[in-house]
């Protein structure tokens, strides 16, 4: 099958944009692979200072540099439901790896929090920069020198990117990461969807809203919604960083412990002293990217990844704007409805066909590149078999050749929209984002007065006096990377998504962001040039009236050009910053990049082709090919 047209012009241009910055990171991992195992270039007390803990078999592998060592970056704690599985997976890979005459060791720790636990509270603020912290962590890990490759133990949404971008930071060092897997099922995403609305209008009580997200959230495991976790670990295997078919095995069971042992196994035989070395740096290129972009559009991931993505690339040297995304949108169909997008949640999509089903379908349309290295022999056709035991050996067999549920898993010539999930907007407001796919097509249009407020509480506040009029766009400004660290507003689904149900017409405008479980109401989100950076929505006054045009893809209001102009910026009325943590992370609000620009509050990857520093404000050029984004397909055999 040939590539789309719109898929090689997307990658092309990426390719074109990042030639200088990438051609700088691949000269760096060259640097870093020249000088070859560095463990054996520790002097002695440094070494020593490495093993010291270390029983007798691993201390004699260790002082002779023969063998691989394993470093294992974790995200474990055993609050979070998704990281707590983890508690047991460094005992599990040194076990395989001295099994194989190998060594292992936690390199380090990561934090790990959970914006379903910190939702509307002032930790929100922090969640963003944890990813940031967490590369910088992952890098602390592994600045030892002792580690032939690395495993990476994390899950969910600012874990994986943070690690990733941690990960090519050392891109000279092989790496597999590790999923726990989704917790079983729990009440459908539905019911607790309808207890929360209840609630919100004041139908049900604190004891019935308890129970119905205790009942939701039961066990150890990832949540079982399509958000930014699980979307974390299909982009993964997209990319091919990721063992095929490892995302959404349970906790707890003999298949998920096998892929863990067999991960081990597979990052053992690719790091520098096996016998087939494949660097992450080198695995992570513009097609990857390309492909990873590709898995988000066909299942309707989360809207968080247009920020991360956008880091992760320029980790790599790669620079990744929303123009490519939203090209890609429009080329990829929708394949799959899991929640938010959907009733199903990511076990019946697993097994209605799941990863390895949506990557048949993409590879086979052309939707996706197929010659890419990945972690595994095959590249990404490898991705679409699925992992079975055969009594106690790992195997692999060929995904199912048709959806075994057609509510949740379509193929690519029947898809549920000819588009993907995401949506860019423009207009006098600037640029942001929508999730589409979430989004019923009678409500993916509205033009109604503004109601203005600086948090969500205002707004919860104007609702609880009945102030609020029959059809509005609630606009909440303020919430951007610069201005309070770009906290998820999804406290506020509840309320709207109830008024959207008693028949009156709402949205959401933001320069913050949405969760990745986020739905049903039309939301422009990530809003740049954010309120605290001059932008427009700083402008808007209550009563204005705004268009936000999904379909489209506009985002409008409607004043007075002459008076508009003359408008002065509206002054931040949001609390200040100043407790539960946030005046620790001052620097990085005031440093911190445009959410289009990944929101990076760090360097990260290399200079850019001329040498200087990423310019954030730039615009880039789409290349001389932009015209080929509106191309028919035209399929053909391979």
């Amino acid at each position: 099958m040939s590539l789309h047209p719109v898929v090689h012009a997307v990658t092309e241009r990426i390719r074109k944009r990042s030639a200088g910055s990438r051609r700088a990171y691949l000269d760096g991992i060259a640097r870093m692979c020249e000088a070859g195992p560095l463990r054996s270039r520790l002097s002695c007390a440094n070494l020593a200072h490495g093993f010291a803990a270390c029983g007798p078999t691993d201390k004699a592998r260790l002082r002779g540099a023969a063998t691989p060592n394993l470093g294992i970056v974790t995200a474990y704690n055993d609050m979070l439901s998704a990281h707590q599985p983890f508690e047991h997976y460094p005992a599990l890979v040194r076990e395989t790896a001295r099994a194989l005459g190998a060594t292992a060791q936690v390199a380090g720790g990561v934090p790990a929090m959970c914006d379903g636990v910190t939702q509307g509270r002032a930790g929100m603020e922090l969640s963003l920069f944890s990813r940031d912290v967490i590369a910088q962590s992952t890098a602390i890990g592994l600045s030892h020198d002792m580690f032939d490759a690395a495993l990476y133990l994390g899950v969910c949404d600012k874990i994986v990117p943070g690690l990733l971008i941690g990960a090519l930071a050392y891109g000279h060092l092989p790496a597999v990461f590790l999923p726990a897997g989704p917790m079983t099922p729990g009440i459908p995403n539905k019911q607790k969807a309808e207890v929360r609305e209840r609630y919100a209008a004041g139908e049900a009580t604190r004891e019935e809203l308890l129970q119905a997200e205790s009942d939701s959230y039961h066990g150890p495991g990832t949540c079982t919604f399509y958000g930014t976790a699980n979307s974390n670990q299909t982009l993964l295997e997209a990319m091919g960083v990721q063992l095929p078919g490892a995302s959404f095995v349970n906790p707890g069971t003999p298949l998920r412990d096998a892929l863990t042992r067999a991960a081990t196994e597979r990052a053992l035989r690719i790091s520098a002293l096996g016998e087939d070395y494949r660097p992450i740096g080198q695995l992570i290129d513009e097609r990857a990217i390309v492909n990873a972009v590709a898995m988000l559009m066909a299942t309707g991931g989360s809207t968080n990844h247009t920020i991360h993505w956008i880091a992760v690339a320029r980790a790599a040297g790669i620079v990744l704007t929303w123009d490519d995304m939203d090209a890609m949108s429009r080329a990829v169909p929708l394949l799959a409805r899991v929640y938010p997008n959907g009733e199903a949640d990511v076990n019946r999509y697993h097994a209605a066909g799941g990863n390895a089903y949506v990557f048949r379908e993409l590879l086979d349309a052309g939707l996706m590149h197929d010659d890419i290295a990945t972690v595994v022999p095959g590249g990404m056709r490898a991705y679409c078999d699925d992992p079975r035991l055969d009594g106690d050996v790992l195997v692999y067999t060929p995904g199912i050749a048709a959806s075994a549920d057609e509510q949740v898993l379509r193929p690519a010539s029947a898809p549920f929209e000819a588009q993907g999930g995401l949506r860019l907007l423009h207009g006098n407001l600037g640029r942001a984002l929508i999730k589409l796919s979430a989004v019923k097509p009678e409500f993916r249009t509205i033009e109604a007065p503004a109601v203005v407020v600086d948090t969500p509480q205002a707004l919860n506040r104007l609702h609880a006096a009945g102030a609020l009029p029959p059809d509005f766009v609630a606009v909440v400004r303020y919430q951007g990377p610069k201005a309070n660290g770009m906290p998820e507003l999804h406290s506020l689904a509840p309320l709207l998504g109830m008024l959207q149900n008693q028949g009156r017409r709402v949205a959401l405008v933001t320069d913050g962001r949405l969760s990745g479980a986020s739905g049903k109401i039309p939301a422009a989100i990530h809003v740049t040039p954010e309120a605290a950076r001059g932008g427009p929505i700083a402008k808007l006054r209550e009563g204005d009236i705004v268009r936000l045009d999904g379909e489209a893809g506009t985002l409008q209001a409607f004043v007075d050009a002459e008076e508009w102009d003359a408008r002065e910026i509206a002054a931040d009325t949001a609390p200040a910053a100043t407790d539960f943590g946030r005046n620790l992370f001052g620097f990085n609000r005031a440093n911190v990049a445009p959410a289009d620009r990944g929101a990076l509050s760090i360097s990260c990857g290399p200079a850019t082709t001329d040498g200087s520093a990423w310019d954030y404000d730039a615009e880039y050029d789409l290349g001389d090919d932009a015209a080929a984004l509106d191309a028919p397909h035209e399929s053909k055999d391979a």
